[in-house]
């Protein structure tokens, strides 16, 4: 058993995790996060892509509205080239009650929530696919943000001071010493080797998971509520500003643009297993009707992939177990010193990716507090890596990037302007990574073709450069493969079956890849 020794050990590498790892680590405590898969594998990865403005939550929720309204400013700030300042639009369609639009502005005004009430003309001179029959419009400062950006920003701000990060390592057992929490047990996936963390601290931001890491420490029945929803992305920019209905929180009502695509998101209800969300057909229905009210010929669209994630929602007594919709999307920190007796453990959920660092300050705050010591928060004061001259991401800056080496550097995705000098890189930084890790850093197939062309060069990349073998190589193409289609076969309608039969024709017919000799990735 392999044996490491640490003062905090932080477990999920979602973007409250790494929100976490970072604030202890510019504390001055060594740390080290754990996480069971990739960093924003889990619902930091499986979001809509919105920067909330805090104007979805300004009725149904004031404390979270005033929470993202300045969390926005921060992010927006100190994560710069993870965010695109798309601005929003809040509009009431023609099936909308615009005197809501009153309530919805008092709500703004007393949650400090920025916000101006616009003509609709200037709206569909700004967004001309916007439905023409909407009846009333508020501008605000909604943005779109690139999760995976994010979280990695966030851990190599942490490392940079020293903490580290360990992917793939699931936690199996926490290890009591009397009535203090001793030690993290995990297993490394990757090489099948026991890891021992001694600690004197243990942060749970596992999400909708915290409830099963709390088990392992005795401390159960946490109520963490997985709230599941679906999205689509469809192939191209409907609109460049996020559109919400103006009304209150419901399935469908947010057109999000994000890089070269636009999502539409979200169906809400309690998860049966939180790692096995299905994609029903009913609810990508659902979306593409919603899609149609704020966006007339949404359906005739392509759709290019659909996704589901499960929001860590803390069960709420005001609203019944199974009506996640109406459960407060605020933070909520559990002491199991004072819950279970257990020191030397706190758990983490709710709050918003837009709030993540925030619930970060929070929790953290806390276990200075318990440790009886007076650390102060900087994390809103410095940037992150890569986002210090404070420079917002734009649609257009892989192009700008392609321009300048597109003689001496070969593309390997067109859709998302990948080159191949980026893919090598970051397969240097992760040589135990999965394609699907890198797509997460890189948008590999995140495209129209969803990986039928850049997939396999990607490959012959790996294999060319000696990073891998040709037997995990077919494994790993394989892999990647299987998850495209899993986001697929929910929407397998007009131009995507088409795409979807000429990737079929590639994979399966010219190189006959279910018959080629592998590993298991």
């Amino acid at each position: 058993m392999k044996s490491l020794s640490t003062d905090v050990v932080v477990i999920g590498g979602g973007s409250t995790g790494v929100g976490v790892v970072r604030d202890v680590a510019m504390r001055g405590y060594r740390t080290i996060l754990v996480d069971r898969v990739d960093l924003a594998q889990g619902t930091s990865g499986r979001f809509h892509g919105l920067l909330h403005s805090g104007g979805r939550y300004v009725v149904s929720d004031p404390r979270s509205a005033t929470e993202c309204a300045e969390e926005n400013t921060i992010l927006t700030r100190i994560q710069a080239n993870a965010i695109e300042t798309t601005g929003g639009y809040f509009v009431a369609t023609h099936v909308d009650d615009p005197a809501w639009g009153d309530t919805w502005a008092k709500g703004a005004t007393d949650t400090k929530v920025p916000f101006e009430e616009v003509r609709v003309a200037d709206v569909l001179k700004a967004e001309p696919r916007i439905n023409p029959k909407i009846s009333r419009a508020f501008k605000v400062l909604d943005g779109s943000v690139d999760g995976w950006q994010l979280v990695w920003g966030a851990a190599r701000s942490a490392m940079a001071y020293g903490g580290q990060v360990l992917t793939y390592h699931r936690v199996t057992k926490i290890e009591r010493e009397g009535d203090r929490v001793g030690a993290v047990i995990c297993t490394d996936d990757k090489t099948g080797e026991e890891v021992r963390i001694e600690c004197h601290f243990v942060i749970n931001c596992a999400a909708a998971w915290g409830g099963q890491i709390a088990a392992m420490a005795g401390c159960h029945d946490v109520q963490v509520v997985p709230g599941a929803g679906i999205m689509i992305a469809m192939n191209h920019r409907l609109v460049n500003s996020v559109v919400n209905r103006l009304v209150y929180p419901a399935d469908g009502d947010i057109i999000v643009p994000v890089h070269t695509v636009s999502i539409i998101g979200t169906t809400d209800h309690k998860a049966a297993d939180v790692d096995r969300l299905g994609i029903s057909r009913e609810e990508v229905q659902q979306m593409l009707d919603c899609g149609e009210l704020l966006v007339p010929g949404f359906r005739e669209s392509r759709a290019l992939h659909a996704w589901a994630g499960a929001r860590p929602l803390v069960k709420d007594s005001r609203v019944s177990a199974e009506d996640t919709r109406h459960m407060s999307r605020g933070m909520s920190i559990i002491d199991h010193a004072e819950r279970d007796g257990l020191k030397g453990l706190l758990t983490i959920a709710g709050g918003k990716l837009t709030t993540y660092r925030l619930m970060a300050q929070h929790v953290v705050d806390e276990m200075c507090a318990q440790l009886g010591e007076t650390r102060p928060c900087r994390t809103a004061e410095e940037a992150c890596p890569g986002a210090e001259d404070g420079t917002t991401y734009v649609i257009t800056h892989r192009l700008h990037e392609r321009e300048e080496d597109r003689l001496d550097d070969q593309i390997l995705c067109e859709c998302e302007l990948m080159s191949r000098r980026m893919f090598v890189k970051a397969l240097a930084d992760q040589p135990r990574g999965s394609f699907d890790d890198l797509r997460r850093q890189l948008r590999l197939g995140m495209g129209p073709c969803q990986g039928g062309f850049c997939s396999t060069r990607a490959t012959g990349v790996a294999l060319e450069t000696g990073h891998i073998d040709i037997e995990r190589a077919t494994g790993l193409l394989r892999l990647f493969l299987a998850n495209r289609w899993i986001g697929l076969w929910p929407i397998l309608y007009g131009d995507q079956v088409r795409q979807t039969a000429l990737d079929n024709w590639i994979f399966a017919g010219t190189l006959d890849i279910e018959h080629l000799p592998a590993d298991q990735g």
